[in-house]
Formats: C-alpha cells, structure tokens, sequence
C-alpha cells in the first residue's frame, strides 16, 4: 500500500516525474483518504490547476492549494506528501531556488510589525523605491543594515524599554578599537522593570496576561493564569529576598526546568542588580562544577527533582556534587522541599520568609546599571575544555526581543510557547521576546515529547451562558527544535488536536528536515516556520525567515535586521551578494547586541583573528557554512569545521546527510564524517547511521545505496568508503550532533583497520 511505503523512497519517486496531474482518486486512497474524501479532494486539485493555468509554475499552483485550503491537519501526512512532492516533482531548484510552500497576501504583510513599521516610515526613507512590504522588503533590509542607527531609533519605541538615563546616540563609532561599535552609550536602566511595568504602548496593563502554564499530569485542568501585576508582585518579593543574602553585582546560578518560578527568579535577580548564570538542567555535576567556577557563582537556585511522566529524577543531588557555596531548593511539587538540605542551604519557603519583617515585601527599586552592564551569563555548548563564557547586557534582550517582534510577529495579546530552558540561549530569548512586547508566555511543565503538551497549545473553550472559560493556552507562536518535531511526526502523538490558532512556527538548534518541516505547517494549515540561526554570542539570529517574503522548508530567506554578511571563498574573498554560492559567513562587526568580550577566552581571537577586511571593517567569524540559493535563500551546511575535501572537491556534511537521509525506508538519521587514514592518503568517508524502531538493515547493503545515491544527487566521484549502524548520536545537551566524536571514533577504527 501506498500509505506503507516511506516517503523517501515516494519523494525520489517524484522527483523522477510522478506529477500532480497523475494524482487520482486511487493515489489518494491509497495515501489514506476514504473514496469520499478522495474524490472531493480529485475534484479540488482539477480545480486548482485549471484556476492556475494547468499548472506551469508549480509554486502557484501549491500557493493555490493552500490558500483553498484543501489539504486539512486531519488528512494523513501521507496525502500531504503525495500532494506537496507531486507539485514540485519537476520542478528545478537549482535554477529557481528550493520550493515554496507559503507565500504572504499584501493584506497580512501590511499587518505584522515590520510591514506597518515600513508602511509608515517607508517612503520617507526610501523615496520613491519604496513600494509595499512586500516589493520592498530586501530594500528596507538592506537600508536598515546601511542605517542600523535609524532602524532602532523606531524600533527601539515599539518595545516597552523605559531609559533611566536617555542614550546619548544610538550607535557611536569613535572608538576604532571596538569593531562593533558602542551601541546606545550613555544610557541607564534595568531591562527586568522594562518586562514588568504597564505601558500603554506597546499595551500592557496590570490586568494583563503575563504567563500562563500547566503542570505535567493535569490535562484536564485549566490553564494557570498570572497577570502582569501578580508577576511583578511575585519578582519584587524574590527581589527582596536576594538583598538580604547577596551583595550587588554577585552571580547567581539558576539550574531547574523553565517554570513559573524559574522565570519570577531571573527577572528577580537582573532587577535587583545581580547576575544571573544559566546553567541546564540536563547537565552532570561535572559540567555544573565547571560553570559555576568560571562564573564564581555565590549561590544557585535548583529543584529538589524534576518530574516527567509521573517519575521524580535527582536534581538536588547532582547540584550539591557540583559543591555550590549555597542551594535555595525549590520543590517540584507540593510545598515542602523532599529532600535533606545541606546546613548551608535554604528552602523555598525559608527563602521567601526572609522578608516578612519588611512592611511592604511586595514593593522594590530596581538596580538601574549602564546598558553594557552584565545581567546573564550564559555559555556555549562545548565539551572539550571550558565552555566559552559569554556576558549578556541590557542590550542583549533588545536585540532578541526587537527580531522577534520583526520576523516572528510576536506582539501584544499573543500567546508564545517554546519548550526549552533557561539554561540555553532561547530561554532567556523567549522571556524577554514576550516582556518587552506585551506578549504572554506560555509554560508546560513537563515534557514536550508527548499529547499532553500538545493538548496544552491547542485552543480550547467552554462557553456557557455566563462566560467563555479557556482550558488550554491557545498558543498562537510555537517555537521547536527539529528533532522534536521528528518524534511528534514519527510518534503520531498530536493527531486530532487543534492548533489551528497558531499564527507561525518557529525553528532553530539544528538543521530543519524539509518532510518533517512539511508536517508541522500543516497542523496549523500551512502557516510559516520561521527558521532562525544565530547563537548566543549574537544574542539572536543572524539569517531567519521572514513574514514579508515567501518561505521554503528548511531554508532561511534573509538576513535579520540590520545584520549584514558574505560568504567567503575558500581564500577568504567574498563572493558577489547575488551569487548561487557555498562558504563560510563573515559577519559585518556592526550587530546591535552581539558580545565584545568573553569572560573566560581573548574575544578578539575567538571572533576576529584571521578573519579579513571588507568595506574598510574587520569581518567577524561565526562558524557556519551557508549556502546561497537561486533565489537568494540560505542552507545551513553545517560548521566550519564540518566540511570535508573529497577527490579534491570540497563539500559539507549537512549536504551528505541530506542526500543519505532519503536513500532507504529504514534510516532515521544519518551523520557523515571523513578521516585521513594513519598512514595518509585521501580522506576517507563514514555513515554512521540510527535505524528506526524495528527496523533491519545491513552496512554493506547501506553502503551501495548511499553511494548511488551521492553519486546521483551530489558527485559521481565521491565514495562512501565505511557505514556503521549506531543506536544513537553522541550529542550536547542542547541537542547539537557532536560529529567531531565521530570523526574521532572513525580514526580509531581507521587506525585499527591499519594495523590489521
């Protein structure tokens, strides 16, 4: 049966000229439509291709498609398959970049943030070019790269940021040994009282929702619900519990899951003037131990257990073998803490309790610091050596929060959910992205794997004669990682929910899988997955999707605003801005929130060493290699250091997997990685490769699919010269693919093999 069949083995199918016009009833039903269904479903396609002009330019005819609607989140994914890769089976992305699967109306352009922003400040800055959001949205990036000092003087006031001390200019580039610049100089504040003071621009009021969350376990249940004057109440109260303890400036750790208290206690601690050092709950006391030494942390916050799926892990346990000077323990549930604390340590409640001698515990004064004072210090996802410690300031939560508003939309009266922690970058991105927007942030805790998160982002109502109760949180932007949307996909666990209030997706951490990237959209009738790239030590993304321009799966369509880059040639020389091209990213230094130093590392070696000149400014170094599309679209080909030299030729392992990933119903995944052999000679190159559940295979047979199938897609000179069948992927613990302990396994076989 069709529905039986794996969509790679369907997609390469296509690819070889199965076209939307062979589409029948039969087909249909066989990818699990009822006759019924399937015939309607015929009879819409006929439709959509007559409306279209028979079809010539595929992308219309899918724009068409979806905007009637016909495709449905209740089909099977495998009529979403059947339908998307039949439409786009000839078409030629080498000649006209990857396919498109959302395109926005001039209507809904001119709504979102950024289009109103250019709709009304548009034509002054761009004269006469300036058309619409639309026609002018590369212009006005372009323009905002060029002026990055007018494009956040109007930013800047669509965010609730309240200057104690007014900046003296936006940007100044006086000082010749900083490359980036000094952004916003002069000015004072504190960015945790800009999170929690009612404006009336962007409009957030006392009553306003600030968080709402549910509890793993309580599906049934209503949403809790906090407004914006209980979670100022709740900060200030932790706030003054800090100064009895802590002296200004201490840095103080935070390792739990991202709950309500774990939010109420970062914003406690930048507002009261201390430092926060993130730190995930998923680490091993070893690598807790490493981070609090290099922040010389006075305390940390942390949880007896965490809980998921009904069991209690060790939390506690695994902090206090990491020796922190002193533990506030939270319990994961109930009010008592169930664990015995060490003498040093402190409660919750005894915590909170420190302050009920004051008369009013509920009210504080915030700790207002110049803008590159340090409120966060987060750190990279290295395991070998120390981890690069990188300084947050107030400027930081700017920079995330303003690309939020411009490419995600994300705006007052939204509800936005991204299951992560404040131990990576996107918890502290996502905090600050609802905040200073007015937006409401939305909590589950518990995992995200399964239905009960599902259900919890869903819409749901009852209304009765009296009022309209809201039971689940109604998330209208839902952020994800890849390799989570995988196990929804491939688990089948969000069947029937309604997600349809979900206005966009958005993506980063790794490189998106286009199938997988299709069945998301289609939960929510194909909105847009806004793709993001970045890293902490930018504050945000430097290329991203946006709401302006028509997207494709897994592909990013620009740079963010005011960000400009090259791609460099293998001697370091950029190639032309139009050019279909592959390289490494040099940064323009000129990026509103990117770091200047590093706590623990030479931040002008890390960043700028080696790296060359352009336009007079020194390039920074960020890692990644992208390619750039017909159609001026990028593809993360993964990091520098994962390219590889094969028969001469260089390539990247990004673009290996993806050809790998596709060549037989019975992989999951795939990772490519290339040695030299001991005894030298030309690298050679490995597939190291996770099956799915219940599936067989064998190396040797893996082997001759995979290196028809490059040598087909890719190179036919390149050979796959090893495959080794894994149960898993070495990764970090934000869900990175470690290849480099791959390519270290690789050489000691290599080296094995040499010996024999």
């Amino acid at each position: 049966m069709y529905i039986q069949r794996d969509m790679r083995e369907r997609e390469m199918e296509m690819e070889m000229g199965t076209g939307i016009s062979e589409v029948g009833v039969e087909e249909l039903v066989e990818a699990g439509l009822d006759v019924d269904e399937a015939k309607v479903m015929e009879k819409g396609l006929k439709e959509a291709i007559g409306r279209t002009g028979g079809g010539g330019d595929p992308r219309e005819l899918w724009r068409e498609i979806t905007a009637r609607r016909l495709l449905r989140p209740s089909h099977p994914h495998p009529v979403h398959q059947l339908i998307y890769y039949s439409v786009y089976a000839d078409y030629d992305a080498t000649a006209h970049g990857p396919p498109l699967y959302w395109f926005p109306s001039l209507y809904q352009a001119k709504c979102t943030n950024l289009g109103r922003l250019m709709e009304t400040h548009g034509s002054k800055l761009l004269g006469a070019l300036y058309k619409d959001p639309i026609t002018s949205f590369s212009l006005f990036q372009s323009f905002s790269a060029e002026h990055p000092e007018v494009y956040w003087s109007l930013v800047l006031k669509e965010l609730s940021i309240q200057f104690r001390e007014a900046p003296k200019c936006i940007l100044d580039t006086s000082d010749k040994s900083k490359h980036g610049g000094t952004w916003l100089p002069g000015s004072v504040l504190n960015i945790a009282e800009c999170c929690l003071m009612s404006t009336n621009y962007p409009r957030k009021e006392d009553n306003s929702l600030a968080i709402v969350w549910r509890d793993e376990n309580c599906d049934d249940s209503q949403v809790n619900q906090m407004t914006l004057k209980e979670l100022r109440e709740q900060v200030m109260l932790v706030a003054d519990a800090l100064d009895t303890i802590f002296s200004k400036g201490d840095a103080i750790a935070i390792d739990m899951p991202m709950t309500v208290n774990a939010v109420i206690i970062y914003l406690a601690i930048v507002l009261a003037g201390f430092v926060v050092v993130s730190i995930a709950d998923s680490f091993v006391a070893k690598e807790i131990a490493t981070r609090l030494r290099v922040s010389r942390a006075k305390a940390i916050f942390t949880q007896d257990f965490i809980v998921r799926g009904g069991r209690r892990f060790p939390l506690y346990s695994r902090v206090i073998d990491a020796e922190p000077p002193k533990a506030i323990v939270i319990p994961a549930s109930g009010k008592d803490v169930g664990v015995q604390l060490r003498k040093q340590d402190l409660s919750w409640n005894d915590f909170v309790s420190c302050v009920n001698h004051l008369p009013r515990p509920n009210s504080y004064s915030p700790v207002y610091l110049p803008i590159d004072s340090t409120t966060n210090i987060l750190f990279s996802s290295g395991t070998t050596g120390d981890p690069k410690a990188i300084p947050w300031t107030h400027l930081s939560p700017m920079r995330c929060a303003a690309d939020s508003w411009a490419h995600c939309n994300v705006q007052a009266g939204d509800v936005f959910c991204w299951p992560t922690n404040l131990g990576w970058v996107m918890g502290p991105i996502v905090l600050y992205s609802c905040f200073l927007t007015g937006a409401t942030l939305a909590l589950y805790h518990g995992s995200p794997l399964g239905r009960s998160f599902g259900k919890f982002v869903q819409y749901q109502k009852l209304q009765n004669t009296v009022e309209v109760v809201v039971l689940d949180a109604g998330v209208t932007t839902l952020g994800t990682v890849p390799s989570l949307v995988k196990t929804w996909k491939n688990t089948l666990c969000m069947e029937g929910l309604d997600w349809s209030k979900i206005k966009s997706f958005a993506s980063t951490g790794e490189t998106s899988n286009v199938d997988d990237d299709l069945w998301l959209s289609s939960r929510a009738y194909y909105k847009p997955i806004v793709e993001c790239c970045g890293g902490t030590e930018l504050g945000s993304s430097y290329i991203i999707g946006s709401l302006e321009q028509p997207q494709a799966f897994g592909a990013f369509s620009s740079a963010s605003m005011t960000t400009a880059f090259v791609i460099l040639d293998e001697n370091g020389v950029p190639y032309l801005n139009d050019q279909a091209c592959i390289g490494e990213v040099g940064l323009f230094p000129r990026y509103m929130g990117a770091t200047d130093r590093l706590l623990n590392a030479d931040h002008e070696e890390v960043y700028f060493k080696g790296m060359p000149m352009y336009k007079g400014m020194k390039l920074r170094r960020h890692g990644d290699i992208l390619k750039r599309t017909a159609g001026g679209y990028f593809i993360v080909q993964g990091r520098a250091d994962d390219t590889m030299n094969l028969g001469g030729i260089k390539t990247s392992s990004v673009e290996i997997e993806r050809v790998c990933d596709r060549a037989d119903e019975s992989i999951l995944e795939t990772a490519a990685v290339t040695a030299a052999p001991p005894i030298g000679g030309p690298e050679q190159l490995a597939i190291f490769v996770v099956l799915k559940k219940g599936y067989n295979s064998e190396p040797d047979r893996l082997k001759m699919l995979f290196s028809r199938a490059i040598q087909i897609n890719l190179n036919p000179l390149f050979k796959v010269n090893f495959v080794k069948i894994v149960p898993e992927f070495p990764r970090t613990a934000s869900n990175k693919l470690l290849r480099r302990v791959l390519r270290d396994q690789l050489k000691r076989d290599l080296h094995i093999h040499s010996k024999l």
